[in-house]
């Protein structure tokens, strides 16, 4: 699988890295804990996810701020700063309008995203994921308790070379991992994001709340949930599924917050997604251009500017922008960044 790693300057000036790959309708993946979207490509827990996202679609996700590849300092961290986070990604990558993907933590600022720019989400996915953070959830003292002793613990354990602490969120996370698995998931909470940012997203994350929001939705939703999932309960899956109108909820056979290769949720999720997201097929999105307009695009993939391109092909450089202009609108992408992000399509053509 290839995939082009691309940075992206948020308004108060964090550097966000993201990744594109795949060619097909455009699909974002919401940002979330635990991710290095160069890391993650090759990896036995998500590398399964990244080559079914890119293989009939052109997908573009991200480290959110404080994680990966992103910059690990940053003036603050808010939902409102993740949701603007997502809207950096988006206008960075070209992409217009497209699938919008929110798994576990990235679920709320997926629905916040869709209940915003409505224009721009044709469809929306939600997995392993809520609407209201734990401390929105209930006030039983008790459960405060344990909210707050987790964070503690998060702080002071996180970063220790022992991995007795990280292998309590693997176990959560994925239950019915390999070995192999469990070990990299245990390295990859350290590798992704340090102690500090680990407590203070767990933080700001038990506080949200986007109910209101959901219950404004008109996009079509299909949620999936696993149904022993021991990091989001199996109930508030089904409650993101009742707030939000006329969505599609499918419960999936697994125990696994992340869902793995050999799971039978997998081939659920595979099977739901292909049937719910629009993809590349032969006849589809890149055959929807016509053969002068391929051939635009093949040189674009070869890094042509329109000069060049109006002289291998003896056109005008005026006739060339028309054609760019007429891919973009086809293929869903926009701005700035939509010459790169169309060349992925076309680059192994």
């Amino acid at each position: 699988m290839r995939q082009e790693l691309k940075f992206a300057t948020t308004s108060d000036g964090v550097r966000l890295a993201f990744a594109v790959s795949g060619r097909g309708a455009p699909l974002v993946k919401a940002g979330h804990w635990l991710t290095h979207i160069e890391r993650d490509a090759e990896s036995p827990v998500w590398r399964h996810w990244t080559e079914f996202l890119s293989s009939e679609n052109l997908l573009v996700r991200y480290d959110e701020r404080g994680c990966g590849l992103s910059s690990r300092l940053y003036p603050s961290l808010t939902f409102e700063d993740w949701v603007s986070d997502l809207e950096t990604v988006v206008e960075a990558s070209g992409v217009d309008r497209f699938c919008l993907l929110g798994l576990s933590q990235g679920g709320p600022v997926a629905i916040a995203y869709a209940a915003r720019h409505p224009e721009r989400v044709s469809r929306l996915v939600l997995c392993g994921t809520y609407v209201r953070g734990r401390l929105q959830r209930t006030t039983d003292p008790g459960t405060v308790e344990e909210a707050k002793a987790l964070i503690a613990l998060t702080r002071t354990g996180w970063g220790k070379r022992n991995p007795a602490f990280r292998r309590l969120f693997t176990n959560l996370f994925i239950p019915g991992g390999s070995a192999e698995q469990a070990t990299w998931f245990d390295d990859l909470q350290q590798v992704s994001c340090s102690a500090e940012h680990a407590a203070r997203s767990r933080e700001a994350r038990y506080t949200v709340d986007v109910s209101d929001l959901a219950a404004t939705l008109q996009v079509p939703t299909l949620v999936l949930h696993s149904r022993e999932d021991a990091v989001v309960p199996f109930d508030l899956g089904r409650e993101v599924a009742t707030l939000i109108p006329e969505a599609r909820f499918v419960a999936l056979n697994s125990a696994n917050h992340v869902l793995l290769r050999t799971d039978p949720g997998w081939e659920q999720f595979r099977s739901e997604l292909r049937a719910f997201v629009p993809a590349y097929q032969p006849g589809g999105v890149v055959a929807d251009l016509t053969i002068r307009e391929q051939h635009v695009m093949e040189l674009v993939a070869q890094g042509r500017d329109n000069q060049e391109i109006a002289t291998v092909l003896h056109l005008s450089v005026r006739t060339v922008e028309r054609h760019l202009s007429n891919c973009y609108g086809k293929l869903g992408v926009r701005g700035k960044a939509a010459r790169a992000a169309a060349a992925v399509q076309f680059a192994s053509r």
